[in-house]
């Protein structure tokens, strides 16, 4: 007959293990999962180019050093690709700039562009190219908002430095319907 102390604890562990993976698979009641991330249906992407202004922006990694005046210039090259040229200026008034590529896989409608500021000869390379979705963006191409398939990042974009406030709040109800925290959006200075 086997040991009762053994197999209790046999069932306390058989239990406890039980109980654990059921919470580990439930998700958390409190927070409701963000639907897929949707962009807009189709992008015109010679008229997307230009320069865009950065008007606010979730906080990254890749832009700790740029106080204010960021902006990007988009720009067409023979093949199909896409220049990007992102400019910002330091807490200490220097330039920074980063001068990457883009790609439109899919159709040349398709608002799902990929970017790399890695070098061209890692381009071959899945991980280097990120996101860049188009998830709002307005009929005369003047205010945009760019982010990814996790939310982990977003951009509000726009042709002028400033943004009408009617046109910026209209924008936020938007990407918070899309299920974006605007508690994590910082303002970006633009100046000369």
């Amino acid at each position: 007959m086997p040991n009762p102390t053994i197999l209790r604890a046999g069932l306390l562990a058989l239990l406890c293990g039980t109980l654990l993976g059921a919470g580990a698979a439930t998700p958390a009641a409190t927070q409701d999962p963000a639907p897929p991330l949707a962009t807009i249906a189709a992008l015109d992407l010679p008229r997307y180019m230009g320069t865009w202004y950065e008007i606010a922006k979730y906080p990254n990694r890749f832009q700790k050093d740029c106080a204010s005046n960021t902006r990007a210039q988009y720009s067409l090259q023979p093949g199909g690709g896409v220049q990007v040229i992102n400019r910002c200026r330091r807490a200490d008034g220097s330039l920074d700039e980063a001068i990457g590529s883009a790609r439109q896989p899919g159709d040349d409608t398709s608002p799902r562009l990929q970017v790399r500021f890695a070098p061209r000869w890692l381009s071959f390379l899945p991980f280097v190219w990120g996101n860049y979705w188009v998830v709002d963006l307005d009929p005369d191409y003047q205010l945009a908002a760019v982010s990814e398939p996790t939310r982990e990042y977003l951009w509000i974009l726009s042709r002028t430095p400033t943004v009408p406030p009617a046109a910026y709040a209209a924008l936020l109800e938007r990407l918070a319907y899309q299920g974006f925290d605007l508690s994590r959006l910082t303002t970006t200075p633009q100046g000369q």
